[in-house]
Formats: C-alpha cells, sequence, structure tokens
C-alpha cells in the first residue's frame, strides 16, 4: 500500500491550547507529536493513501474547535519518491552506482 506522510502546523490561541488539543485527539484525524503553549502552535502529522486524503484531513483539522489554521510543513509521498529515484537511476550517466539501482 502507497502511504503519503505530512507534518502540519496547527495555530490556536494560547489560551484554548488544552481543549485544541482535546478535539484534535478526539478527531483522529492526526498524531500530535509537540505543542508550544506560549507560541500557540502543535506539530501533528496525518496520513493518506493519496494527498488528496491527506488535504481533506488538513481541512477538517482546521475546522475543528479552537483551531485558527493549519499549515503544511513537509510531505513525503512514496509514490513520488518512488518515481523520482527510478527517473535518476535510468539517466545515462546515472550518479547512482550500480548496487543501488535495484535496491
Amino acid at each position: 500500500m502507497i502511504m503519503n506522510i505530512s507534518s502540519l502546523v496547527v495555530k490556536v490561541l494560547p489560551v484554548n491550547m488544552e481543549p485544541a488539543i482535546e478535539a484534535l485527539k478526539r478527531s483522529e484525524l492526526c498524531d500530535i507529536h509537540f505543542y508550544h503553549r506560549q507560541k500557540g502552535a502543535v506539530v501533528v502529522t496525518i496520513e493518506g493513501k493519496d494527498t488528496g486524503e491527506e488535504m481533506d484531513k488538513m481541512k477538517a483539522i482546521e475546522k475543528l474547535p479552537h483551531v485558527l489554521g493549519a499549515a503544511l510543513v513537509y510531505a513525503y509521498s512514496e509514490a513520488e519518491l518512488d518515481a523520482a529515484a527510478k527517473r535518476i537511476a535510468e539517466r545515462p550517466g546515472s550518479p547512482v552506482p550500480e548496487e543501488l539501482k535495484n535496491a
């Protein structure tokens, strides 16, 4: 199964940190990894079968109580990585050593 994983910074008012974290936990849309109360920032990851599913989750997170917004910080797409590695390996004069081309 191909998987996409992205990290988001979710912004909340510092006074609403606890209820925002509870809303994020109850939503089951993401995993919470870190928060900074004074900055009103929560770092989460979301997963999906494709970028469309991830964007749907991000939009749903932005609609949760006490959430001001969410910003995509990092995205990993297994399919995109595999395709890029294949293109590099197939180039004439490829910088990829032979023993790594089929890894």
